[in-house]
């Protein structure tokens, strides 16, 4: 099947969907996940505290706006009632009645029953069902007893017959029986109410005076009226479905308002004046349609027990809901009222709301959204054109689709239409079929605003602010980029706002205004000093508007030059706002705000109260704080911030802890963390649109860290102390071995410095020894050069010898010549020993090592190797050694063998070496 043709059917069948759908007060469900208690709660008050106590099954539960606290009877029984007498909460179970009392943050309970005997019969229903007070006593009531309580004792009476429960009206106990009618408790006895026998048979859920008139609530047969002796049906439209719906609970609101709550079908509050009713259930708003107890609380708004969970309705609240639980509406982005009702355009069509009936017009399904109402006609901007609506039919009038602001010209008598191909121009609001495109701009157009003829501002769906100025034929003559000419790059989502006749413009954060002069943005400073870091602006009228900011809602007006903030709480919107198209109506005094699945209505002039009776709780690991309570250091504080109203009149609070700045409190409930030790100051404010009125203190201290502990402090002392004991001992023994090591230094250095001395005595010494040796050594060196002398002579004479022996043949002449000869070069043989001697003593050393090293040598091959470190040649060495020089070339030979050297290596240099 196509889509279009399937929506359409799904359309045909919407008005038997959302039978019933209709705008309510705002009703705020607790579901036993929330509370961590049981499903069913007999019954409900409110206590001078301001809290509200709940009979829940096997538990008894305390809700004062921010926490929710459960306890149960010492024997777990099922309590069935509370009932509110000064700082005493009574409560009534099965075979138990007493009171709770709050200590030291904690509900307490005394039991007034106990070691009594007062249940001695069989019967199972013996249960406390109601609770109430009369001349001053404590009444508990079950179904076949009525227990007194004068404050030190307990009286019980039987009733005549089993009854349902008692209704104290003007000072009067009437008891309403199973079968046999009303009763009077008169002192100890029961008289029959004659004149009501039709509630004979009639199990009484509710008995309540108002207008002189007493109403009587029966379980299957609806309401009645008594006056005086005679008893009437109530005759309201309400009553016959009441009769089948189950009455269980009533309550008078005011003297014109009446609340009945139903086993089948929620609640109904009747207006007693006019016969409207409105009927909450589970379809669209309660979580369970069971409704088993009623109270009021002291903003006159209701709770209810249900068999499965609390409901809190703000039926004083300026504040009404309209949503389809059904999904069929979708998201509705515009809305205006009709005669009968209201129009609405969404995700999904148009759809018309009369007579609590909820219609889709057929054929409109598709994105539609905005609606302009022009007399008693409806244009209205549709994905697939622009089409009128008249109240009774839908009709397609031209092919512009997307339009999403229709906008009337002061100025230039025609109207303008912002759409996704940009700006179509009706001179004639009677005849749409006639338009005309601003040429020029081809873009998505999301919003307009003209404050002068001739030209119009334009944002672009995701960026760029455009100026267009155009002739009186509505020809462009020029389209100005205004945010790229000056320069703003980041111009996404430009919101246009037409304040007092001058046009502002939020561009990035930033608020700026048009200088026709410069033809320059130039900044607004009242808006950006209010209204920078908002999401959304919505206007209400020239001295009125609502802004968004951090997802809240705040309605804006100016008073004395100053913007006066008034918040419309988070709770009735929360995740529900559509974003970029939030748009207001108005409804006489009223504000109709669109949401996802609805709209809200608020009369924006309901001024909240202005006194406020703070509470401040503080909570440490589950244990409230006292005088007495030692918070450690670094631990988790809860604080519990109290208002004592639960509706409308709920105060939007802002704390400050320790002069820091203003953060709000979200819920009631704070946890403050990393707190630093010392005495912390808790001050909560609330806002009264200017400025932060100081309303509550609270004070509380931290304990130090335990490094800053008294026992850790005086652990800091000792351990100070003996550091610096320690430090003086070891400065001391320091001292000390200081003074030591420099008597030992002094000690050391004498002996250095004596040690030093003996050194250079020693090397004076060595030197002066050294210089007598050299000087020994140049003797006897002297003395070997003389003998060396002697030797040459010797060889000289020889020489001599052997030339007279060559040249002379005369022999006594040769003989003569050699004698004189042999007589002058004589040497005395005690010189060469003494040469010998000096030349072995001149290389002691060497001839020990060379004797040491080569222990086979001879004297004469020691004398040979003196005469080669000396680096004689062997024609030097052979007079010395008296042999010839080939006898030296030998002993040379010989001696490198004893050395074992190769002929290749120098005897001088390996002489040298030893």
């Amino acid at each position: 099947m196509p889509l279009r043709r399937f929506v359409f059917h799904i359309f045909l069948f919407i008005p038997f969907f959302l039978q019933g759908q209709e705008l309510l007060p705002f009703v705020e469900n607790f579901t036993k996940s929330e509370y961590f208690g049981d499903n069913q709660v007999w019954n409900v008050v409110q206590g001078t505290d301001n809290a509200m106590y709940f009979a829940n099954n096997h538990f008894f539960l305390r809700y004062n706006g921010v926490k929710w606290e459960k306890y149960s009877l010492p024997n777990k029984t099922i309590i069935r009632s509370v009932f509110v007498d000064g700082d005493r909460i009574y409560c009534g179970s099965y075979k138990e009645f007493g009171y709770w009392h709050r200590k030291r943050g904690k509900m307490e309970y005394v039991s007034l029953s106990k070691n009594k005997n007062l249940f001695l019969g069989n019967a199972d229903n013996e249960e406390i069902w109601k609770v109430f007070k009369h001349n001053g006593n404590i009444y508990f009531q079950s179904f076949n007893e009525i227990y007194i309580h004068n404050g030190n004792s307990v009286e019980k009476i039987k009733f005549p017959s089993q009854i349902s429960y008692c209704y104290l009206i003007d000072n009067t106990i009437y008891v309403a029986s199973v079968r046999n009618g009303i009763y009077i408790l008169d002192g100890k006895t029961f008289r029959s109410v004659k004149g009501w026998p039709e509630l004979k048979e009639n199990i009484i859920h509710g008995m309540e005076k108002n207008r002189g008139d007493i109403y009587i609530f029966s379980k299957n047969n609806g309401v009645y009226i008594a006056n005086g002796n005679k008893l009437i049906p109530w005759k309201s439209a309400v009553n016959d479905l009441l009769k089948s719906d189950v009455i269980l609970a009533a309550r008078f609101i005011d003297e014109n308002t009446l609340a009945i709550g139903t086993g089948l079908q929620g609640l109904y509050i009747i207006n007693l004046n006019t016969g409207e009713y409105r009927n909450i259930n589970r379809r669209n708003a309660l979580k369970n349609n069971a409704v088993l107890s009623i109270t009021l609380d002291r903003e006159k708004d209701i709770w209810l027990g249900l068999d499965n969970g609390i409901s809190h309705i703000e039926v004083n609240s300026p504040v009404s809901i309209f949503s389809d639980s059904s999904g069929i509406l979708g998201s509705v982005y515009s809305l205006s009222t009709t005669d009968n009702g209201y129009l609405f355009v969404t995700n999904h069509g148009i759809f018309t709301y009369n007579n609590k009936n909820l219609a889709a017009i057929p054929n409109s399904q598709g994105q539609v959204w905005d609606i302009y109402k022009n007399g008693n006609e409806f244009i209205i901007g549709h994905n697939d054109g622009t089409f009128i609506y008249n109240g009774s039919a839908l009709k397609w009038v031209n092919p512009v689709n997307g339009g999403w602001k229709f906008l009337k010209s002061s100025y230039d008598n025609a109207y303008f239409q912002a759409n996704y191909s940009g700006i179509a121009v009706y001179k004639d609001i009677n005849d749409l079929a006639k338009w005309k495109v601003l040429d020029s701009i081809t873009k998505p157009i999301r919003n307009i605003a003209q404050n002068k003829p001739g030209e119009l501002w334009a944002a672009d769906n995701y960026r760029s602010l455009y100026r267009i100025t155009y002739d009186p034929s509505f020809n462009v003559k020029r389209v100005e980029n205004v945010s790229a000419k000056n320069n703003i790059n980041s111009d996404y989502g430009v919101k246009i706002f037409n304040f007092r006749n001058e046009i502002l413009f939020l561009i990035n954060n930033t608020w700026y205004a048009y200088n026709s002069i410069s033809a320059r943005l130039e900044k607004n400073i009242p808006f950006n000093d209010s209204f920078r870091n908002i999401s959304d602006i919505i206007p209400i009228d020239d001295d009125n508007f609502m802004v968004i900011k951090d997802g809240r809602l705040y309605t804006i007006s100016q008073s004395g030059g100053e913007f006066v903030w008034k918040l419309l709480p988070e709770k009735y919107y929360q995740g529900r706002l559509i974003m970029e198209n939030t748009q207001l109506s108005k409804d006489g005094n009223r504000l109709l705000l669109n949401l996802d699945d609805g709209f809200l209505a608020f009369e924006p002039e309901s001024d909240k109260l202005k006194e406020h009776k703070i509470t401040i709780e503080g909570f440490y690991q589950g244990w409230p704080i006292d005088e007495d309570t030692d918070i450690k250091y670094n631990q988790p504080v809860q604080v519990n911030i109290i208002s004592g109203y639960f509706g409308y009149n709920r105060p939007d609070l802002f704390y400050r802890l320790n002069e820091e700045g203003y953060v709000p409190v979200d819920n009631g409930s704070l946890t403050l963390n990393n707190l630093t030790s010392g005495k912390q100051e808790l001050v909560v404010y609330y806002n009264d649109g200017v400025k932060y009125v100081r309303v509550a203190t609270y004070n509380f201290s931290v304990g130090r860290p335990w490094y800053f502990s008294f026992l850790m402090v005086i652990v800091y002392v000792f351990v100070i102390s003996g550091i610096f004991f320690l430090y003086y001992r070891w400065n001391k023994v320091r001292y000390n071995q200081k003074i030591r090591l420099n008597e030992e230094e002094l000690k050391h250095r004498t002996q250095i410095l004596e040690l030093e001395m003996d050194a250079e005595n020693k090397l004076r010494q060595q030197e002066y020894e050294k210089h007598m040796l050299e000087m020994e050594v140049q003797t006897k060196a002297s003395e070997v050069a003389g003998k060396s002398l002697s030797i040459a002579k010797h060889s000289e004479m020889i020489e001599s010898i052997q030339e007279v022996l060559e040249s002379e043949s005369d022999g006594n002449h040769v003989k003569s010549r050699i004698r004189k000869i042999l007589k002058t070069n004589t040497i005395n043989k005690n010189e060469w020993l003494n040469f010998e001697k000096n030349l072995i003593k001149s290389h002691e050393e060497f001839v020990e090592k060379l004797s040491k090293k080569y222990p086979t040598l001879t004297a004469k091959d020691i004398k040979l190797s003196i005469y080669l470190k000396m680096n004689l040649s062997s024609k030097e060495i052979a007079p010395l050694m008296n042999i010839s020089f080939r006898g030296v070339e030998l002993h040379r030979y010989r001696l490198r063998k004893k050395l074992d050297i190769g002929t290749e290596e120098s005897l001088y240099k390996f002489m040298i070496s030893i």
